[in-house]
């Protein structure tokens, strides 16, 4: 069984935030592979069903970008998922926006969603951080990722998340380079 956890808050206000970018791969998975309709459950909204053959978990962690990880944790726990069957997918303003870049492990890289769910399960998963670019200025970082895309940002986003999915087998088999690599062509 695999996990794939989209990162972001839950507020209505915060739809769509570049923080939320999580969220937004999310309902367009659960929409692209016909997957459940979301339930709150595990302090988050899942969904399941069959991803390329596998059975799957989705969730939006409903605890707010800082305390994801006690959705996480409950739901690894309870169906015994193994950390390196965890996709989380979250915002990377260290990455230019459009980009994308995968790994197992590793630091948290100053992302408080993904510092806690390092404190509740360790750092074995896998993590596909999506581009949102940087605004440039330390001081702007706090409105740069609480602000919505721009008309313009959000067709790119569009066009990442599709290619997210037509290369979705390569995350599955966790070949990340290979992933990483078609994501971005």
């Amino acid at each position: 069984m695999l996990l794939f956890a989209g990162l972001g808050n839950p507020d209505p206000k915060h739809a769509n935030n570049r923080h939320n970018v999580g969220f937004k791969l999310i309902d367009a998975l659960n929409k692209n592979f016909g997957l459940s309709k979301q339930k709150p459950k595990f302090k988050g909204l899942l969904t399941n069903g069959q991803v390329q053959d596998n059975k799957v978990i989705v969730v939006k962690p409903l605890t707010f970008m800082n305390n994801s990880g006690m959705c996480i944790r409950e739901i690894t726990d309870y169906h015994r998922i193994k950390t390196n069957n965890i996709f989380v997918f979250h915002d990377d303003m260290d990455i230019e926006i459009g980009k994308i870049k995968t790994k197992n492990g590793g630091s948290s890289g100053g992302h408080n969603g993904i510092k806690s769910i390092d404190d509740s399960i360790g750092t074995d998963y896998n993590r596909i951080r999506i581009g949102i670019g940087h605004p440039g200025d330390k001081e702007l970082v706090d409105k740069h990722v609480l602000n919505d895309f721009t008309e313009e940002e959000k067709i790119i986003i569009d066009q990442v998340i599709k290619k997210i999915f037509k290369n979705i087998n390569l995350l599955i088999e966790k070949k990340l380079d290979d992933f990483t690599s078609k994501s971005n062509q």
